[in-house]
């Protein structure tokens, strides 16, 4: 594969396969080819670390990198077995997050990879929950990832509020096509006091929710320092959200309906 044009995030999901339990899984030989590794050797490398990742996060590795024989076809009609390794969804999510990100298609892997394991995460239980009870559970989860981004990007440089004002702005104006939390308020039609983020529905609240969380992970692992360049990777980032949602077919944030209830009369009414 020597470019990508006209590629998206479907091609991942064409060498999808599934095992004699229904569960997704990838052939390593597969991944190298989409992600345009010549040589089996480098891509070793790039799995290896993500191998590290993975016990680093708490992780079996073994649960999620399996070695396996393949045989490959050769000419006159001959086979020879080579080594390869069946990896899971999350395996790969970690070897596109390893992976060389001046490639484009790295960068669909892990918008691809980002978003379809944060939705097997939410499978189960969430799955089964109301609209009112998916706003309270991701309006929670992005209250703790906004923390965490705070201290992020205070590293990187942004230290005053209105340094993270701005910042915050930049992130906005990716996911929202220009638009910064003012405007976002203004189209909503809320009051001076109240907060956008509690005045969205579980869609846009979770495109949010990714949008931070991709955030603060690319500005780790890039290591990315200067307040210009992290405001650069916050709109980058909501940018790439935006763009996976229009090729989804999905409604646009700014244009989903605001929710009657704010979280907290949903807490209220919890009580």
């Amino acid at each position: 594969m020597s470019g990508i044009e006209g590629y998206n995030e479907n091609i991942f999901e064409d060498f999808k396969k599934n095992d004699e339990d229904g569960e997704d899984f990838w052939y390593g030989r597969d991944l190298q080819g989409i992600l345009q590794y010549t040589k089996w050797s480098n891509f070793t490398q790039v799995i290896a670390k993500a191998k590290t990742a993975c016990e680093n996060s708490g992780n079996n590795a073994f649960d999620h990198f399996a070695d396996v024989g393949k045989m490959i076809e050769l000419g006159k009609g001959g086979e020879r077995k080579v080594d390869d390794i069946k990896l899971t969804r999350y395996a790969c999510y970690l070897i596109v997050q390893n992976a060389d990100p001046r490639k484009e298609i790295v960068a669909l892997g892990q918008t691809y990879f980002a978003i379809q394991t944060r939705k097997q995460e939410l499978q189960g239980s969430f799955g089964q929950l109301d609209e009112n009870k998916k706003r309270l559970a991701i309006r929670n989860e992005l209250v703790e990832h906004n923390k965490r981004l705070v201290e992020v990007a205070k590293k990187a440089g942004v230290e005053t509020s209105r340094d993270y004002a701005v910042f915050q702005n930049n992130g906005y104006k990716g996911l929202y096509g220009g638009l910064v939390a003012k405007d976002i308020h203004y189209r909503k039609g809320l009051k001076k006091n109240h907060k956008i983020l509690d005045h969205m529905g579980s869609t846009e609240l979770a495109a949010n929710l990714f949008r931070a969380t991709q955030t603060e992970e690319k500005l780790c692992r890039d290591n990315i320092i200067g307040k210009a360049s992290a405001n650069k990777t916050h709109y980058q980032v909501g940018v790439k959200v935006r763009k996976t949602i229009e090729e989804l077919d999905g409604t646009m944030p700014e244009n989903l309906p605001t929710p009657e209830k704010s979280i907290q009369q949903l807490e209220k009414l919890e009580l």
